[in-house]
């Protein structure tokens, strides 16, 4: 039976939900207070959202392609491997995901962040990025190349003889296999996460974002709307210049 793109973008928006709920989860149990994983580091924070990317995909990836990411859609559709047409379809989806993941990661840990109401800047870091360094040309210029490097992995991954999974698998990162997706994801916050904080994609900050901004949480600061533009605009131009550049090369 063939999916429809209502049933392709539903799939879309619970991968991404569970992928922002593991992804915010990570972050919040490393960093709050009483949590018992407080402090288990960077490490431990990339490696869970390389995972965190797996079990978005393991849901999405046979039905929707499992995108998760705007950015990533975009890099496809440039790259003239998707449709335009359900772009913007996917592209919502995938907001309202981030949005959810990152109420449900708040309702879990929501003893933990009271615990840690006098630490506003921690309590922002478990929904969103910020910069280590604040400056905002090369916090750009960092989220630009890191997932323009992204997004061109994946679009290599999907080349004849790398291609992991067979059968007719809608194109997006379920077609590359989870595994390799996520060993990507752990390399590029190892190797590339350490300035900004990897967002890749807008619907992974500007999803949790909001829901910072609207969520009753005690000892919040607001949601550093000034900087918001940067990890939604820099992947954005990434996927674009990632497309670019597979075109020209393969």
């Amino acid at each position: 039976m063939e999916i429809t793109l209502f049933q392709k973008c539903i799939f879309e928006l619970v991968g991404t939900t569970v992928l922002l709920l593991l992804g915010c989860g990570i972050c919040a149990a490393v960093n709050l207070n009483k949590s018992k994983a407080k402090g288990a580091g960077w490490i431990v924070i990339t490696v869970g959202w390389g995972f965190a990317v797996m079990s978005g995909v393991f849901i999405a990836g046979p039905y929707s392609g499992a995108h998760l990411s705007p950015a990533v859609t975009l890099g496809f559709a440039l790259a003239g491997l998707f449709p335009w047409a359900h772009v913007l379809p996917y592209v919502v989806a995938q907001m309202i995901g981030g949005f959810l993941g990152a109420v449900l990661a708040y309702a879990f840990y929501v003893d933990h962040f009271a615990a840690t109401a006098d630490e506003p800047d921690t309590i922002l870091g478990c929904f969103c990025t910020m910069p280590a360094i604040r400056h905002n040309t090369v916090n750009f210029f960092s989220e630009m190349l890191a997932t323009c490097v992204l997004v061109f992995l994946i679009l290599a991954l999907g080349t004849k003889g790398n291609l992991a999974s067979a059968g007719n698998v809608p194109v997006g990162l379920g077609s590359l296999g989870a595994f390799p997706v996520a060993c990507v994801i752990m390399t590029m916050g190892m190797a590339l996460g350490g300035t900004t904080g990897y967002a890749l994609n807008p619907a992974r900050d500007l999803g949790p974002r909001i829901a910072h901004a609207l969520l009753p949480i005690k000892g919040k600061r607001d949601s550093d709307w000034s900087y918001s533009w940067i990890p939604v605009f820099g992947p954005l131009v990434g996927a674009s210049l990632a497309a670019c550049l597979y075109l020209l090369i393969y």
